[in-house]
């Protein structure tokens, strides 16, 4: 597996376990539609599904792990949010949370980002 991959793999661990430690439960993890795919779907109230987009780096020099969510990507995720909503007969509402890991082997910052992006 390439260095890239092991790195957003434990990433999206230590995603999985910061929003544990707040009160969150983990509903699944890599939920995939079409050319998108969820990273971590949870929830800590009972009226929100919380889907959750896991940005990894080791190093912030080209920017913050954050700035990488684009657009496009924005619309990815809304559509397999959707799916996911449909699929499992949800009706809650839904929120969009970035969660930014910088992990190397000095630092393991981790930033939630709650509300990152509202669907369109």
């Amino acid at each position: 597996m390439a260095t890239h991959n092991e790195l957003g793999k434990i990433g999206e661990q230590l995603a999985v376990e910061h929003l544990l430690r707040n009160g969150y439960a983990i509903l699944e993890r890599n939920f995939v539609f079409d050319k998108a795919e969820i990273d971590i779907v949870a929830q800590k109230e009972a009226d929100t599904v919380v889907m959750v987009e896991v940005k990894t780096r080791n190093s912030d020099f080209f920017g913050d792990p954050q700035e990488f969510v684009t657009k496009n990507k924005i619309k990815l995720l809304v559509k397999a949010a959707n799916e996911y909503m449909i699929s499992n007969e949800l009706d809650q509402e839904v929120r969009f949370d970035i969660i930014a890991v910088l992990k190397n082997e000095k630092v393991a910052k981790i930033q939630h980002f709650e509300n990152a992006f509202y669907h369109f």
